[in-house]
């Protein structure tokens, strides 16, 4: 759009037309340096007394720079966009600007982290200064519309008497991104407390509460709150578009690791319907307890998994393994007082070192959890099996 056109839509008061207007268009895939030549901009726009020309001016100029790939300069201009729009917000009665406001705190983190990546390349140093201070501005759009003395109607449409508060949870999950990308997962209590207490996590639109559902899930991953990992990532994928496949994707990297450590295992064919590929091996590992093909694709897949954040978790479910490796021993010899030499000869079998006093060490751990039911004769070297239920499926699937 031109200018006149953009003018044209700001005049005409529609929210969405305004947040379609000034919304960035593709940016290219590589970033060009600056010329070193620069033009002024100086578009008057005043509507009902209201000043729309530092708002118009700063959206320009930083259209402009995006387009040419210059996106260190651009996000220079998206901060100032930003923060004057912050401004208006504020002065501004109603949530009318909330989907400008939206499109605004998507582009200031996309372009801060295109910035943060040119910035890179340049000085071969990435310090994420962009992303860190398109957070501040990101974080003042939070607090004006979480302090709107307004009272939120849920499904209510934006008008001049609405409250600011139907922007929070879009602006919250941006948000979070950031933080997950910045690694500063402690500052996520921050949003959660005040969301969470006004109920504001209930009240967005389904696709913003999928995705607060997603980075909840996964922050409770990282604070080994397993139950309420599963519930939210569970609640995501149950929700998400049943067209939005890569977003599916994305949830079910979190949630799978979640459901094998509770022995739930997914189908091959829902693996390989979301081409989560590295996980069929590992699925198969953990069902006949084969613990050499279970550390292999650990092992395969290990920066994969550090990237994502899971390696620990899928750690963990080597205990599901050897609690299948035990049982399926068991079901071959069909033994209750199962001799543990017989483990030890399983797992040297499969090229694993592992001595008597590592397996007892497994064993009464995996009792303890009640994953087995029995117990070890240390003198005799043997594993006392209940005879009634030895291997739980409820101890383990929870």
């Amino acid at each position: 759009m031109n200018v006149h056109q953009i003018k044209a839509c700001i005049k005409t008061k529609d929210p969405y037309e305004i947040a379609k207007a000034m919304t960035l268009p593709p940016l290219p895939p590589q970033y060009q340096r600056s010329s070193g030549k620069d033009r002024s901009y100086s578009e008057r726009l005043t509507i009902e007394g209201v000043d729309w020309s530092p708002v118009l001016n700063a959206f320009l100029e930083t259209r402009d720079h995006a387009i040419a790939g210059d996106f260190i300069t651009a996000y220079e201009a998206q901060s100032r966009y930003h923060s004057t729009l912050n401004h208006l917000l504020n002065s501004s009665p109603g949530n009318t600007l909330i989907p400008l406001v939206h499109v605004c705190c998507r582009s200031t983190h996309h372009l801060a982290a295109k910035a943060d990546y040119a910035h890179a390349l340049e000085t071969q140093r990435n310090d994420h200064a962009r992303l860190q201070s398109a957070v501040t501005l990101l974080q003042e759009s939070f607090s004006k519309t979480l302090n709107d003395r307004k009272e939120l109607i849920p499904n209510a449409p934006l008008s001049s008497e609405g409250s600011k508060k139907i922007g929070v949870l879009y602006i919250v999950n941006q948000l979070f991104a950031m933080y997950f990308r910045l690694n500063t997962l402690r500052l996520c209590k921050n949003l959660l407390r005040p969301v969470e207490s006004r109920n504001l996590h209930k009240s967005g639109n389904k696709g913003d509460m999928v995705t607060y559902r997603y980075f909840v899930g996964r922050l409770n991953l990282f604070e080994d709150m397993y139950d309420l990992a599963e519930e939210n990532l569970s609640y995501a994928l149950q929700h998400c578009h049943k067209n939005s496949v890569a977003n599916k994707k994305r949830i079910l990297n979190y949630l799978i690791p979640v459901k094998l450590l509770r022995g739930r295992l997914p189908s091959v064919k829902l693996l390989e319907k979301y081409n989560l590929v590295e996980f069929i091996p590992f699925v198969m590992a953990i069902r006949r307890g084969d613990l050499r093909t279970f550390h292999q694709t650990l092992q395969e897949n290990q920066d994969e998994f550090i990237r994502k954040g899971t390696y620990l978790l899928l750690e963990k479910c080597k205990t599901v393994c050897h609690r299948n490796l035990f049982k399926r021993v068991h079901l071959i010899t069909g033994l209750h007082q199962l001799p543990l030499l017989h483990v030890v000869k399983a797992i040297k079998w499969l090229g694993i070192d592992m001595d008597l006093d590592e397996v007892e060490c497994i064993l009464a751990n995996l009792i303890f959890r009640g994953a087995i039911k029995g117990y070890i004769s240390h003198s005799k070297k043997i594993l006392v099996l209940s005879k009634k239920d030895p291997f739980p499926k409820s101890a383990v699937v929870k």
